[in-house]
């Protein structure tokens, strides 16, 4: 089954690939023929995601002079732990799919918990 999913990531940043080299010619022809080539790409926004929330909970904690975990922390929480966990699919790392996998539950936990909060609130 997880080879199925790799092939099928990998096929799909093939296509991928390919039409983003014939939109910008100027990309590498490796990124159309080695799915390898957008993947690490993929991995690499997928941290770049992951880390915004730190430096988004960073600037707001430091606007208020006190920790505080703002509503956007959440959202890239899982869109970067959806793209590390799409990488980890595909490299077929049982360590990162589980980890990324049992994160994005957390995640949605949280903001379930969140907009049940101020749901609750706005009902008073």
């Amino acid at each position: 089954m997880l080879d199925l999913i790799s092939q099928i990531i990998g096929n799909t940043a093939l296509i991928v690939g390919d039409f983003l080299f014939r939109v910008f010619p100027f990309l590498p022809i490796s990124i159309a023929e080695n799915p390898a080539t957008l993947m690490v790409t993929v991995g690499f926004g997928g941290q770049f995601l992951f880390a915004m929330r730190f430096i988004i909970q960073w600037i707001k904690s430091e606007g208020e002079k006190k920790s505080v975990i703002p509503l956007a922390f959440w959202y890239f929480s899982i869109g970067g732990g959806l793209v590390l966990l799409c990488y980890a699919l595909w490299r077929k790392d049982p360590v990162i799919i589980c980890g990324q996998g049992l994160g994005l539950f957390i995640y949605a936990r949280n903001l379930y918990f969140i907009y049940r909060d101020s749901a609750k609130q706005t009902s008073k």
